[in-house]
């Protein structure tokens, strides 16, 4: 199959805010993570949703990390989910659906861990949640090792190289990237669904198994805990502000990558951390205005 290259094309534009604005016209954001030790995944990528323009933001995680997390920042909202103590349980999913009923876009993934019933949380998350989602982290580990890839709406993967291998049930080849994201889009795609892949690293490649793009924006000083829970709010965000799945996906990168480097010429690559990123979006937007 001939893939189309829209690297050069003009990067998709969110819709101007009109004057008469108020926070429900810019979407509501539910994203899913958390485990006891790593609150600071899904919190992390909570920020990033808010600093990429979505009107309210929710955070639903496990009960015994809701008071941590709530306390990252005043304007994050959160809902608890059933836990054993450390992990969600199986009937989360259950809390989860409820909690997501008026929701424009969701994310699943940072920081949920590995527990016993995260498997079926995960699975039964992504098979009925109708509104797109990002799909990270710990909830790709989960789906590579599910029985069922079926989805009700929309899905944007963003794996690393060792989530995308997991998935794939091989190594990437570093020259063969493009192709094999597009082919793991359209497997995915065939099972029910519309799939994004977003195979991270240097030269990022967003494809959607017809069209794909190889982002330039990022530097190494990204290499650092936390800058794909970053990438994972960004592209929330933009979901939420009525972007298309694979356009919401090409601009989030491209931002993502440019707020990296705008902090890295502040910073340096040495001292970079992921929270820097997202202090450096605001940067990346009004840039990204700007070059309009």
């Amino acid at each position: 199959m001939t893939l189309v290259d829209v690297t050069s094309a003009p990067l998709p534009r969110l819709p101007a805010r009109p004057a008469d604005s108020h926070k429900g016209d810019f979407g509501r954001a539910l994203l899913i993570g958390g485990s006891c030790g790593m609150s600071g995944a899904i919190s992390l990528a909570g920020l990033a949703t808010l600093r990429s323009g979505a009107g309210l933001v929710t955070l639903a995680v496990p009960r015994t990390i809701q008071d941590v997390v709530s306390s990252f920042n005043p304007c994050l909202m959160t809902r608890g989910l059933s836990d054993d103590g450390t992990f969600v349980v199986e009937k989360a999913g259950d809390e989860a659906i409820k909690s997501a009923d008026q929701i424009t876009a969701g994310a699943i993934g940072p920081g949920l861990g590995r527990g016993s019933g995260v498997r079926s949380f995960v699975m039964r998350v992504c098979e009925e949640l109708a509104a797109p989602m990002v799909v990270d982290a710990d909830a790709l580990f989960a789906l590579a090792e599910g029985a069922s890839t079926a989805a009700a709406g929309p899905r944007i993967f963003t794996p690393h190289s060792g989530e995308f291998a997991r998935l794939t049930g091989k190594r990437t080849d570093p020259t063969q990237r493009i192709e094999e994201a597009a082919a793991l889009s359209r497997k995915w795609s065939a099972t029910g669904g519309s799939i994004i892949v977003v195979l991270k690293g240097r030269n990022t490649v967003v494809t959607d198994g017809s069209q794909f793009s190889v982002n330039h924006t990022g530097n190494p000083g990204m290499a650092t805990g936390g800058t794909g829970d970053v990438l994972t709010g960004v592209i929330t965000g933009l979901l939420c502000q009525g972007l298309a799945p694979f356009d919401a996906a090409r601009l989030g990168v491209h931002v993502h990558g440019r707020a990296g480097d705008l902090a890295a010429e502040k910073l340096g690559q040495i001292s970079l951390i992921a929270s820097d990123v997202i202090e450096f979006l605001p940067n990346a937007f009004q840039s990204l205005q700007e070059n309009n």
